[in-house]
């Protein structure tokens, strides 16, 4: 398992990172303890040394169960803070009080004196501007509670805010359907040296190009209000834009995805979120080896995927 500078901090992560939205069962249904557990055991037994997750996964228990099961020791954990769960409705509170009782509570439930990372999950550009927010990652990170800060944004705009009063590390949505957030960011985040995580590697599936045009979601998955049904038709359809580059040393859509992310220099980690040890081993397996994608084939396919109407 290869590993990555993140940004200028004194962090370094594996290239491949484990996401455990997936697993905390309140992003796709349910996940049984079992394969929860067997993906984290999997994960540490193919070298990953990234993980990734929040403290409103599973109302926290994600987080404690990286606590139980992640060894201190040549690991790095993400978490993020800023969701409110005990509001009605559920909110975002980036206020220094909260910031500082989330911080904690994190902290005991991944039982580590000093946090790793932890990033403001999703805030606004105008919330993540505020004096208050800085100070108070700032402070930790002084303090020694902390080793690295940033935010993990859905926008351009965001993510240069967060940049903007001193964010180190960013996570955003990177893949090749949604190529335009980094690309609007390159300049700050190569000038800046900011640690970038990828999220929505595959699209939450849709890249693997193993879906059918009748495919439906279940309760509880948050994919059935994320594409109409005819959008997901037209995107499935524009997947033909990648099959060129599936080749002896290529053998899938998804290893076609998940080479592009990993060849872009700017990119410390790719975050995948499997839910079952299969899944796992494919993703591992289909990664591949640098050169990842060479730079004409990078570039045939971005022209395909342009020819198909994706957004570029």
């Amino acid at each position: 398992m290869r590993t990555r500078p993140l940004g200028s901090t004194s962090l370094v992560v594996t290239e491949l990172g484990l996401g455990t939205w997936g697993l905390s069962g309140d992003a796709y249904g349910p996940v049984t303890e079992t394969d929860r557990l067997r993906v984290l055991e999997q994960s540490l037994a193919v070298g990953i040394r990234l993980f990734e997750t929040a403290d409103c996964y599973g109302n926290g228990a994600m987080e404690r169960l990286l606590g139980e099961r992640v060894p201190a020791e040549g690991t790095v954990i993400i978490t993020k803070i800023g969701t409110r769960l005990d509001a009605e409705p559920v909110r975002k509170d980036f206020s220094a009080a909260y910031l500082k009782e989330a911080f904690e509570r994190s902290r005991e439930r991944l039982k580590r004196e000093t946090l790793d990372c932890v990033l403001l999950h999703n805030p606004s550009s105008v919330a993540v501007q505020r004096d208050e927010v800085a100070g108070v990652m700032n402070e930790l990170r002084e303090s020694g509670a902390l080793r690295a800060w940033g935010a993990s944004t859905g926008t351009p705009h965001a993510a240069r805010a967060a940049i903007s009063v001193g964010a180190q590390v960013l996570q955003i949505p990177y893949n090749l359907f949604h190529r335009k957030e980094l690309e609007k960011l390159e300049p700050e985040v190569e000038n800046r040296k900011i640690g970038l995580l990828a999220r929505s590697v595959l699209a939450h599936g849709l890249l693997c190009g193993t879906w059918p045009a009748t495919r439906e979601f279940g309760v509880g998955d948050h994919r059935r209000e994320r594409w109409t049904k005819d959008t997901l038709r037209r995107r499935l359809r524009q997947l033909v834009a990648m099959k060129p580059l599936v080749t002896e040393d290529v053998p899938s859509l998804r290893s076609v995805a998940l080479r592009y992310v990993l060849a872009n220099p700017l990119v410390s980690a790719a975050v995948l979120g499997p839910r079952t040890p299969f899944q796992l081993a494919q993703l591992v397996r289909e990664a591949g080896k640098p050169p990842y994608l060479e730079s004409d084939r990078v570039e045939l396919l971005r022209q395909r995927l342009e020819e198909a109407g994706v957004e570029t």
